[in-house]
């Protein structure tokens, strides 16, 4: 790997950076360039873990430093998934070669299916959202004091974190994307403490999973760490801002990109 190699993906790192902690994704990105740079299947997966775990790192820190902070709770979401992630990361240890580079490339054009829906359904919801008390108020939710949760919904959401463990484990792309649908749909915490959450929980677990991609010598330190400068920088500014405004030509963007990505690797030349 060339010197201009790892400052490309550095300067991936820091997109990826910060479409993970904004929305998820950005292992999307950069899971699938290792694949290109002729890293094997799971020497790539394990050597993208050190990235996402010192991105979730600075993007915890830059949460807490703006004075969001549940560390119960998220420390309970956390161990709720370590040990999914655990046996997660012990299976995609063994998927390699061309098994891998299909399984990836359809998971790519599944989670771009489902973001494309997403955004549809969002599109469609609007109009009837709109002079709504809870579209009117949205603004100010972040700012407010988080509702108190049932017994039930925190139940069933360790029981949801704990699948998507699993696939965070095995894999990780798209996995910030199942954490969303959990902490925002179940716990029904708004868009800035589920993010807070996810950053911690994915962190937690990438240690356990990094640790198993290590000790099966799966980890190749060098572009790690290029990649981990500049997800680590991606995850800051990630949780300091909110995209609004390029937010649509940013997704576009990124639509074709994992088109492409996915059709190279499902039917390679």
């Amino acid at each position: 790997m060339t010197v201009t190699d790892l400052f490309l993906l550095a300067a991936l790192g820091v997109v990826a950076g910060v479409l993970n902690v904004l929305a998820g994704g950005g292992s999307l990105l950069t899971l699938p360039a290792l694949v290109f740079l002729g890293l094997d299947g799971p020497v790539a997966n394990g050597t993208n873990r050190v990235a996402i775990l010192a991105q979730n790192l600075a993007a915890a820190g830059g949460f807490r430093a703006r004075g969001f902070s549940d560390l119960r709770l998220s420390l309970t979401l956390s161990l709720a998934a370590l040990p999914g992630a655990l046996a997660g990361a012990f299976l995609g240890t063994m998927v390699r070669g061309q098994l891998f580079n299909q399984l990836l490339g359809a998971i790519l054009l599944a989670v771009l299916a489902g973001m494309v829906w997403e955004r549809f359904r969002k599109r469609r919801q609007k109009p009837r959202e709109a002079g709504s008390p809870e579209s009117s108020s949205e603004a100010a939710v972040s700012d407010s004091e988080p509702k108190p949760l049932s017994c039930g919904r925190l139940v069933a959401a360790h029981l949801g974190i704990s699948a998507v463990g699993f696939y965070g484990g095995f894999i990780q792309a798209g996995v910030g994307f199942l954490l969303m649908a959990v902490l925002h749909r179940v716990l029904r915490l708004d868009l800035v403490r589920v993010n807070m959450h996810k950053v911690f929980i994915v962190g937690v677990y990438t240690a356990g999973a990094l640790a198993v991609f290590a000790w099966r010598g799966q980890v190749l330190w060098i572009p790690a760490s290029a990649l981990a400068t500049g997800n680590s920088l991606g995850g800051w500014i990630g949780s300091q801002i909110s995209v609004s405004k390029g937010e649509r030509w940013i997704r576009a963007a990124l639509y074709l990109t994992l088109l492409a990505m996915a059709a190279k690797l499902l039917w390679p030349s």
